[in-house]
């Protein structure tokens, strides 16, 4: 209470007589919401622990969601095309099924097609080199394509693939798969398989591991014929219109459903993490975190301004105006947020490269860093509500009653 009223002495009348009074006037404000904010230690430390709690909780279920739908997306942004002519009623990228391999000639027949690309995409069963089966998606590319699939890789070369019997993993299966290193044996479908190449931090929403291979040895994995292939990449021509060249493909086509690079990509985004639900379980865990920082910071500023009633009511009857003490409490609360973010960031960050190296991708992007930053502070902008509309209700004659 001393210390508040030492602050009150040099706040700003109401009707202040010198611009250098006003000038003073939200220095003072910052330094008695430090003051109170400080006062109770334990307090503090419960506010703070709050909203680190809250930023770490939405940074990192909003980083996982993004990191989801990047992940869903990988293979599309990977090996980007102009058009995607998909199976009828495709519902996801990792939603297979064969055309029935007339399709790529029947492409690139159409006028403003400069090339297609066939792209084989299938369900096969792996079998461990010590035992035991599981599930895989197997994902093939010619070696002539502008976007030859893997990349990242880290040991053996694409130029290996083409090797017949050959595949590549991503070095965070190697678990799942019952792989130690490269140059491993397996069987995928009953057919025996070495490891040529490994990757880094390709990995897909599913539990499902990418392997990769070439065209032709997916084909013979699958059981396709050597014209058939899950997906269609065209690549139009400089000059053509991309709406009037997808009509006439829809037209020659009429099994078959023809996506922009967007569309396919924001459609297996949707089934992933909407039409699962794995999206909104992501979004209501972020919402969790902030209802939870609110609660706490609500309650915090809401005690330290009971506590500090006649510290306020003092400042009341010494001419400062309720806009005066408000400003108060919001600086409170933006000082409280300011520190809970940046200690609250920080931890975020060391749980998002702790994360790099395992199936669980989280992202942190600048514009979610900054928008954290805003969220946290209007979090505690909104919590310190309660406080203020006990603080306008003062009556001044209250310091005069003790």
């Amino acid at each position: 209470m001393e210390l508040a009223l030492k602050a009150a002495a040099a706040a700003p009348a109401k009707s202040s007589r010198s611009r250098r009074k006003a000038k003073s006037a939200m220095p003072m404000v910052v330094k008695l919401a430090y003051r109170n904010l400080f006062h109770d230690r334990l307090s503090f430390f419960v506010t703070i622990v709050g909203i680190v709690f809250s930023v770490v909780l939405v940074a990192i279920q909003t980083g996982i969601y993004l990191g989801s739908e990047r992940k869903i997306s990988a293979i599309i942004d990977a090996a980007p095309a102009d058009l995607w002519v998909v199976p009828l009623g495709t519902k996801s990228y990792d939603d297979p099924s064969l055309l029935t391999g007339r399709e790529r000639h029947m492409i690139l027949s159409t006028p403003g097609v400069a090339n297609a690309e066939d792209m084989v995409v299938s369900f096969a069963r792996w079998r461990k080199p010590k035992g035991g089966t599981t599930a895989i998606l197997l994902v093939g590319t010619g070696a002539e394509s502008s976007y030859p699939l893997p990349w990242n890789i880290v040991e053996g070369s694409r130029d290996a693939l083409e090797a017949p019997g050959t595949v590549a993993i991503d070095q965070s299966y190697f678990p799942d798969l019952g792989i130690t290193a490269l140059g491993d044996r397996a069987e995928i479908n009953g057919i025996a398989v070495d490891i040529a190449a490994t990757t880094k931090r390709i990995r897909s929403f599913t539990t499902l591991p990418y392997v990769f291979a070439s065209i032709e040895q997916a084909r013979m994995l699958t059981g396709a014929n050597e014209i058939q292939a899950t997906y269609e990449r065209v690549t139009l021509a400089d000059d053509a219109d991309l709406e009037s060249v997808r009509a006439e493909i829809t037209e020659r086509l009429p099994d078959t459903e023809v996506l922009t690079q967007d569309e396919f990509k924001k459609r297996s985004q949707a089934y992933w993490l909407f039409q699962t639900g794995a999206g909104a379980a992501l979004i209501a865990g972020a919402m969790l975190g902030l209802i939870v920082g609110i609660v706490i910071v609500a309650q915090t500023l809401y005690a330290s301004t009971k506590d500090h009633i006649n510290e306020f009511a003092t400042l009341r009857a010494l001419g400062a105006g309720a806009g005066y003490i408000v400003k108060v409490i919001l600086m409170q609360a933006v000082l409280s947020g300011l520190i809970g973010y940046l200690l609250g960031i920080g931890l975020a960050f060391g749980v998002i490269h702790a994360a790099q190296d395992t199936k669980l991708n989280v992202i942190m992007t600048p514009g979610l860093a900054a928008g954290l930053c805003a969220v946290t502070v209007g979090m505690c902008v909104v919590a310190a509500i309660s406080a203020i509309i006990k603080v306008v209700r003062i009556d001044p004659a209250v310091v005069f009653s003790r």
